[in-house]
């Protein structure tokens, strides 16, 4: 290889995500050889966008000319995200290898409907991410998971294990986002990983609620905190059946979404702060019920994802899972909000590899697979380069 190819060996891959709740853009750069994350930031995404985002997760009609649309302009946003956020490092495009797009979730199926296949699917247009940026993209992570048979979810693990192992006894990690999941490192070595329920998504339409659109978040669980959790309510949502079923799963809005939500607001004679502390416990406890499930319940608890800034939930959930230490990623050196964003960097990575970048006992498929469609930009010679050198 000549020193001149050398200088221009891409360095990054940028991974790329909106969550559950479409309350932001995560755009995570990563250093190709090493999987070190080198910079991460959050943008707001515009306001209408977000109302387009979560009126589109609610079945409705009309739906594709929405959907059309709204795919097309999330494409723009990320674009303008990765642009903004490579202009802030200071770094040339021409230094990044690919962008992993994830996308914006609105709906997904696992179960199919009413006898259909099941399918998943995540919107921000890919080709208009590639046009804008001149980077190659990787997007549609969870689709060919679906067509082996898995559940399209959770993806995370697959990553997790890369940025995580190396430790005595079980690890889990814990990402609260719109939903939870659950990745636990066990000792023999085995990867164990499945959404467990909700995580900020009940508490967040709650607050939406009770503050009349006002707050889209109980900031720090400072409302919860005040309140005393209702058993009996507690009690009556915690039969949800996702709770219970047995992994592989995965879940959305679909299954914890607006009649949950009515279900707490309907409940008599208790104040504002106890259906928001039950809304709390709700998520803490369909985290502890999971337990059951591991092979090994884990020694210490690594969470990520919106949920750690919610200092109440935090709380309650490290009380709840000792004696096990509960504490963020941060310990390991990724900040909290940014390990999906990396993880998909990370598995697009894989993508362009053509290697297996999903865990078949984690989704249930029939084997493991290569997900991901790759869209090539105008540094796709250099993609094809880099990828030569890799698999040589």
């Amino acid at each position: 290889m000549n020193h001149h190819k050398h200088l221009q060996a891409p360095k990054y891959m940028i991974g790329i995500m909106s969550g559950t709740s479409c309350d932001g853009i995560d755009v995570a750069i990563m250093d190709v050889d090493s999987h070190k994350l080198i910079h991460f930031s959050e943008l707001p995404i515009p306001a209408e966008l977000r109302e387009s985002c979560l009126r589109i997760a609610e079945p409705s009609l009309d739906e594709i000319d929405q959907l059309g649309s709204l795919d097309r302009a999330l494409g723009m946003a990320f674009a303008q995200a990765v642009l903004t956020t490579l202009k802030e490092k200071d770094i040339p495009t021409q230094h990044v290898l690919a962008i992993g797009n994830h996308g914006q979730t609105i709906r997904h199926r696992p179960q199919g409907i009413s006898g259909g296949h099941p399918f998943t699917l995540q919107i921000g247009c890919a080709a208009t991410l590639a046009e804008q940026t001149g980077i190659t993209v990787v997007s549609d992570f969870r689709s060919r998971d679906i067509a082996a048979g898995g559940e399209g979810a959770p993806l995370v693990p697959f990553a997790h294990q890369t940025l995580f192992a190396n430790h005595d006894g079980a690890t889990a990690i814990l990402n609260i986002g719109g939903i939870a999941n659950i990745t636990s490192l066990n000792a023999d070595g085995s990867i164990q990983g499945f959404d467990t329920g909700p995580g900020n998504m009940v508490m967040d339409a709650l607050m939406l609620q009770l503050s009349d659109g006002r707050y889209a978040y109980d900031k720090n669980g400072d409302l919860a905190s005040t309140g005393e959790t209702c058993q009996a309510l507690l009690d009556t949502l915690l039969q949800h059946p996702f709770i219970h079923q047995k992994p592989p799963k995965s879940t959305g809005r679909e299954a914890f979404g607006k009649d949950i939500v009515d279900r707490i607001l309907a409940w008599s004679d208790i104040s504002d702060a106890a259906r928001m502390a039950t809304a709390c416990a709700l998520t803490v406890q369909s985290i502890v019920k999971q337990i059951i499930f591991l092979k090994e319940p884990p020694k210490r608890w690594l969470v990520c994802g919106g949920g750690v800034r919610n200092t109440h939930l935090m709380q309650t959930l490290s009380h709840a899972l000792t004696p096990a230490e509960v504490s963020s990623t941060q310990q390991y050196g990724i900040p909290p909000e940014a390990v999906e964003a990396v993880s998909f960097a990370l598995l697009a990575q894989q993508t362009l590899l053509g290697k297996n970048n999903t865990l078949a006992e984690v989704t249930g498929a029939h084997h493991a697979v290569c997900g991901g469609q790759i869209t090539p930009s105008d540094n796709w010679q250099q993609v094809s380069q880099w990828i030569y050198e890799n698999n040589h």
